[in-house]
């Protein structure tokens, strides 16, 4: 346990968000909360406006995490704006950005809580991230290019193949391949160990932004307030994937959000 346990509180957004992925990401949670010795203040926001589904949910929270607040939205205005409704409320010195398709592993609030209690100045921690397949998977990121973009999401195997170095680069592979902690530019909104005042003085996440970079976003303007970094001793498993595999619908919004970022933060072509 922490020597000084904190106060943390925990946002986590659905949208018909898999019931069994959600299951685990609360009891690893609970979990990593006892071993780290604090009592989060957990909000869900559930986005499906579906009683039915939303009943499910409840009785989860019942079950697991029978103190969390369950709001119902009337509108979904995506996921940093339903963050955003979980964050009006936060009272808490850190505060947890939480995808229902993540697990904890039980030391990971630990290992994120004590490593910001030492560094003061840094206002976001990023884990080590796990896929389903037990593979590292590299979610903290140097500044896009489109035609980095470009790579991850349409070219065929023998392009990637071609320029895996500039998409080794992108990944931070060079640097979030060791044990030790360092700076990043950018962090995966599925999981995310920040200070609550560096996010209220952000203003939190752009409304600009309905799915996809809104965390990039985020952590740009979250560099004003401190570091940003990669904490390997934290650890989790995202059982997500990426945009180019959810379909056309999924691509269409993941357009429109980066052309929102690069009119905002700058394009880089190459």
């Amino acid at each position: 346990m922490l020597a000084q346990p904190p106060s943390l509180s925990v946002s986590l957004v659905t949208f018909f968000s898999d019931v069994d992925q959600l299951r685990g990401a609360l009891q690893s949670l609970q979990q990593a909360a006892v071993a780290a010795g604090v009592e989060p203040e957990v909000t869900v926001v559930d986005h499906s406006a579906d009683s039915a589904y939303a009943k499910q949910v409840e009785a989860l929270l019942a079950e697991l995490l029978p103190t969390a607040k369950l709001i119902c939205a009337p509108d979904n205005k995506g996921y940093g704006a339903g963050h955003n409704r979980a964050l009006y409320y936060a009272d808490s010195e850190f505060h947890l950005v939480l995808n229902p398709d993540v697990e904890l592993a039980p030391d990971a609030l630990h290992a994120g809580l004590q490593f910001l209690q030492a560094h003061p100045a840094v206002v976001l921690a990023a884990p080590r991230v796990y896929g389903s397949s037990g593979d590292i998977e590299y979610l903290c990121k140097r500044y896009p290019s489109l035609w980095v973009l470009f790579l991850r999401a349409f070219a065929p195997q023998w392009l990637r193949q071609r320029f895996a170095g500039r998409l080794a680069n992108y990944e931070m592979r060079d640097l979030c391949s060791g044990s030790q902690p360092c700076p990043v530019p950018l962090a995966s909104g599925c999981f995310m160990l920040l200070r609550t005042p560096a996010m209220a003085a952000v203003g939190g996440f752009s409304d600009d932004y309905f799915m996809y970079f809104e965390d990039y976003d985020l952590c740009l303007r979250l560099a004003e307030q401190g570091q940003l970094m990669f904490v390997p001793a934290m650890e989790i498993v995202h059982h997500g994937g990426r945009a180019a595999h959810k379909g056309g619908g999924h691509l269409g919004m993941f357009a429109r959000s980066a052309r929102t970022f690069f009119g905002q933060h700058g394009w880089q072509w190459f």
